[in-house]
């Protein structure tokens, strides 16, 4: 059996991501022209609309990353059993992990999506409505007009979270039903190949994200059955050994591989023809995607997959990513993305933009005009203030890992206690089941 494989640096990579996505709403709210190549075409690109450097604004490679940790996590104590000779105890740990994903998944969801119903209608968000800034128009929703419509308007949400991954209340939520539906999809695929050769379930594993390659599922697809591939490449003996003994896949390959994924996770959003870098991918893409396919996704899926295998291969970039400031930013991911939007559509949006809203304007003939929108503060105040909110984010992440993450993890456990049958029970009802 390979020796335990250390998933420090999974908790890092997820607090980079995090952080990306935070960076990417900011992008969108303020700097939405970041989005592309360039300002204007024939215009040159400002710094971060640059290769590598757009990669921090455009932050589209943080969702990428849960989706690939997603797999990489689900699959790795799981294989870890099976390599061991120990599929019992495989099959019960799916099983519970199965079971668990779901709750950790919604409590946390319909909880912050509460709190978020709570600040609409008080009307905390009709600032953001009202700002100069066509984001937080759209991701602001409006206070309901009595309270039974809002109770109706908030069932409606928890429904449509889990059922067409829509949340009017909180728009980042859509990534929680494609990530329960494709950790459940590994877990099937961990106990349909629970009795296969070691090299047969990678091949499978490699197999599947072909499909979804050819599926047109670059995100949710292809890169969760990547992460299970490379969680069962980490604890091969043999690899490990190839590894240990050759220095350059460290010094070398990783390197490589890192910059070229950054490079290739640049590929911008829109108007890719306006910078000739991106035009060239652009061109590349209809000899290397599927028809039809989301072009930006596909590049930043192949784009983080180079960035997963250098960091696979170097021990250093493991330990900088292992870092206790970077493992503190893990652990407060999943609250950081979860509480986010609405501190950016609320207090963010109170910073930048004040908290009057300008009464409408009466014209001639006794007819109403609506006001202007509101204008953004200068400049300095805004970089002045970016900190102080980023700080208020984070504190706010730290008390809900503090105290709501652990309440769903022991509602959640009080809930496996209750549903799932004691070890003796299942041994006693196989007893009476073998033949006298």
């Amino acid at each position: 059996m390979s020796r335990p494989e250390n998933v420090k640096w999974v908790d890092g990579l997820r607090g980079f991501a995090s952080v990306l996505v935070i960076a990417t709403h900011i992008t969108r709210a303020f700097f939405l022209d970041l989005m592309k190549p360039a300002s204007h075409e024939g215009l040159p690109p400002k710094l971060f609309q640059y290769p590598f450097l757009r990669v921090l604004t455009q932050g589209r490679i943080g969702v990428a990353i849960f989706a690939l940790v997603t797999g990489y996590v689900c699959a790795l104590k799981p294989i870890r059993q099976v390599r061991g000779g120990d599929r019992n105890g495989m099959f019960n740990s799916v099983a519970k992990s199965a079971f668990r994903r779901v709750p950790r998944l919604i409590l946390p969801t319909v909880i912050a999506t509460i709190l978020s119903w709570f600040i609409c209608q008080l009307g905390f968000y009709r600032v953001a409505q009202k700002a100069d800034s066509w984001w937080l128009n759209f991701s602001a929703p409006g206070m309901s007009p009595n309270i039974g419509r809002a109770i109706y308007s908030l069932l409606l949400e928890l429904i449509t979270t889990w059922t067409k991954g829509w949340n009017n209340y909180d728009h980042h939520t859509w990534t929680m039903l494609p990530l329960l539906k494709s950790s459940m999809l590994v877990f099937t695929f961990l106990i349909s190949t629970a009795y296969c050769q070691t090299r047969y379930r990678m091949m499978v594993a490699l197999a599947l994200f072909v499909y979804f390659y050819a599926s047109n599922e670059s995100t949710f697809g292809m890169l969760p059955f990547f992460g299970v591939f490379l969680s069962d490449l980490s604890q091969d003996p043999g690899h490990q050994s190839w590894c240990n003994a050759r220095k350059w896949p460290g010094r070398i390959l990783s390197p490589i591989l890192i910059v070229a994924g950054l490079y290739i996770s640049s590929y911008p959003e829109a108007e890719p023809t306006w910078m000739p870098w991106s035009n060239v991918m652009l061109e590349w893409s209809h000899y290397i995607f599927p028809g039809g396919c989301e072009t930006d996704r596909y590049y930043t899926a192949l784009g983080l997959i180079l960035i997963a295998l250098g960091i696979h291969f170097s021990n250093a970039a493991k330990t900088f990513l292992s870092s206790k400031y970077l493992l503190w930013f893990g652990k407060h991911s999943f609250a950081v993305y979860l509480l986010h939007g609405s501190l950016l559509r609320w207090i963010l949006a109170w910073m930048y933009f004040g908290v009057r809203l300008p009464g409408d304007i009466i014209v001639e003939g006794g007819g109403v005009q609506a006001a202007p929108n509101l204008q953004i503060c200068g400049r300095f105040q805004f970089w002045a203030l970016m900190p102080i909110w980023i700080g208020i984010v984070y504190l706010c992440a730290y008390y809900w890992t503090k105290y709501v993450d652990p309440w769903c993890a022991r509602t959640t456990e009080k809930l496996v206690k209750y549903v799932f049958e004691e070890p003796q029970m299942n041994l006693d009802a196989e007893k009476r089941l073998l033949p006298q």
